[in-house]
């Protein structure tokens, strides 16, 4: 017998934080009692004769050590160097600018936030990002893919993808279209209330009697009831979304 000798790791490299696993290669393995990165004790188990697998410790910070293992007749003294890297953090996604664009894609949106300067990857949802540039390691704009509905924006980095909030949500919009009013008539003084029937009313920004606006109050995705303004002949009835979208087939008239 002899004492152990260390050949090979695998990895050579992990985490200050340790807790990696590390195949260690060599001989004389089956009596060892102890593995050592640095100075720092390891847990492992012995696989055979020429085979242990340890767990990395942690370490203070980024370094390399020598590992080493030990038996009744020994102390390997084989140089076995591994690497402790700093993993950056995980990025944090603060703000989402804009939070909503339209069905098609094709817009940029600024994404804000901490440790984004490695980015490998934008989605949007499920969906990739149709491209994306890093500004900064607090910034990174990305051309929005088609979608619809609302969808949480993440970004991915080696250490790891930036956690789902409230507020890193962004919304498809559709077009709102307007099919029918009730009543389709009222006084030129305007003041009265009109339901609106239609679709994409969720996200609603202004609702125009021709190029009047008029006071609402969006019900649901289909519908909105508006208060008058006043006016006169016939006009169209028309809901617009915040990219100003909107299109119309229902008209009201002023008696």
């Amino acid at each position: 017998m002899a004492r152990p000798v260390v050949s090979g790791l695998d990895p050579s490299q992990g985490p200050v934080s340790g807790g990696n696993l590390v195949v260690i290669t060599g001989s004389g393995f089956s009596t060892v009692g102890r593995v050592a990165f640095g100075a720092a004790s390891a847990p492992f188990i012995i696989n055979s004769d020429t085979q242990i697998t340890a767990a990395a410790p942690p370490a203070t910070g980024p370094a390399t050590v020598n590992v080493t293992v030990s038996g009744p007749l020994g102390t390997s003294t084989d140089q076995a160097p591994y690497t402790y890297v700093a993993v950056p953090p995980q990025p944090v996604v603060t703000l989402i600018a804009p939070d909503a664009g339209p069905e098609l894609g094709g817009n940029t949106v600024t994404i804000r936030g901490v440790g984004l300067s490695q980015t490998t990857a934008v989605h949007f949802g499920t969906t990739p990002a149709q491209s994306f540039a890093v500004v900064s390691d607090n910034e990174v704009t990305a051309t929005a893919p088609a979608g619809t509905g609302t969808v949480q924006v993440t970004v991915t980095t080696p250490a790891g993808t930036s956690r789902t909030e409230p507020f890193t949500l962004y919304s498809y919009l559709g077009i709102p279209t307007v099919v029918s009013v009730q009543p389709t008539q009222g006084s030129s003084l305007g003041g009265e209330s009109v339901l609106i029937v239609g679709s994409s009313f969720t996200h609603a920004a202004d609702v125009l009697f021709g190029s009047a606006l008029a006071v609402f109050t969006v019900v649901s995705d289909t519908q909105i009831v508006a208060r008058t303004p006043g006016g006169t002949g016939t006009v169209a009835v028309t809901v617009l979304n915040v990219l100003g979208e909107g299109s119309s087939t229902a008209t009201f008239t002023y008696v």
